[in-house]
């Protein structure tokens, strides 16, 4: 585990003295992974109609969203089979963004008396993250949603806690106390739209936000945005906007690490749907001031 953190009951301790200590924390799937979990887990057990269940969900405003997982585990009956060994299998095929062992490598530095603690927040089972991320992160620095099971059949019997919605908000708040860490320090990397409640908790105590998505809910909320297959990706705004290393230095440091950066587009981007509308004649004065 790094060596900046110890987890001591249920909680992370502070251990770094004498840095500038940052708390990133990430969701998981299609953040730290190309998969959505409960995509691989429904594959992997022959249950159809997986998306659409979770877009009915969506459409009722039932549950937070991100958590549809964990309700449909809890009550659809097509997942009552699930146990948690299947959990577990169903981490081990999600596929995570390249990379992603170098990048964990990296937070975990020394950058000039700057230190990054690690931390996972998401909605998926705590056990799926916890087996695709196994020998990268530290399972204690793992936040995901937790399960009660039936000690004679192994069923899946209650939601102990779910990090959806605010409850993301409650575990990111929980950790800044316990790594006392002040909210300026905090930055939080996700996907879409189930990350906007905290993206807009940690924007407005001046944290940072990092999107790595296309996604337009999200990236009008994200102070910045990194589109890259490789979890490392995600470094290059704590080094111009934390770090405030130079372009050229970036490139050194990702060279360093056997990584030429082919590629690296700055683009800001307006995006914009127009309808038809009757067509308005404009005199000739005034279209050639507009256009």
């Amino acid at each position: 585990m790094p060596a900046s953190a110890q987890y001591e009951g249920g909680s992370v301790k502070n251990q770094t003295k004498g840095h500038k200590q940052y708390l990133l924390a990430s969701d998981f799937d299609q953040t730290l992974s190309f998969n959505d979990s409960g995509y691989v887990l429904a594959e992997m057990l022959g249950i159809s109609g997986f998306q659409e269940k979770v877009a009915g969900l969506a459409r009722s405003n039932l549950v937070h969203q991100g958590a549809e997982l964990a309700y449909l585990l809890r009550h659809d009956p097509q997942f009552r089979s699930v146990r948690r060994e299947h959990l577990v299998e169903a981490g081990r095929r999600v596929r995570l963004k390249d990379d992603i062992e170098l990048f964990t490598k990296l937070l975990d530095r020394d950058w000039d008396g700057v230190r990054f603690q690690f931390c996972v927040i998401s909605a998926a089972p705590r056990e799926v993250v916890s087996s695709a991320l196994e020998g990268i992160a530290a399972p204690e620095n793992i936040f995901g949603t937790e399960f009660g099971y039936e000690p004679s059949t192994g069923e899946i019997s209650s939601i102990l806690r779910a990090p959806a919605g605010y409850g993301k908000i409650a575990v990111l708040e929980e950790l800044e106390v316990n790594l006392q860490i002040t909210p300026d320090r905090t930055i939080y990397v996700g996907d879409g739209s189930s990350d906007l409640y905290v993206m807009h908790h940690v924007n407005s105590r001046a944290g940072h936000t990092i999107a790595v998505s296309k996604s337009k809910s999200i990236g009008r909320i994200a102070q910045r945005t990194v589109l890259s297959a490789s979890a490392v990706g995600i470094l290059m705004p704590l080094m111009e906007d934390i770090l405030k290393l130079s372009a050229d230095q970036i490139r050194e440091s990702f060279a360093s690490q056997g990584l030429g950066l082919q590629d690296w587009d700055k683009i800001r981007t307006d995006w914009l749907t127009f309808h038809k509308t009757p067509i308005r004649v404009v005199p000739n004065d005034q279209a050639a001031s507009v256009f």
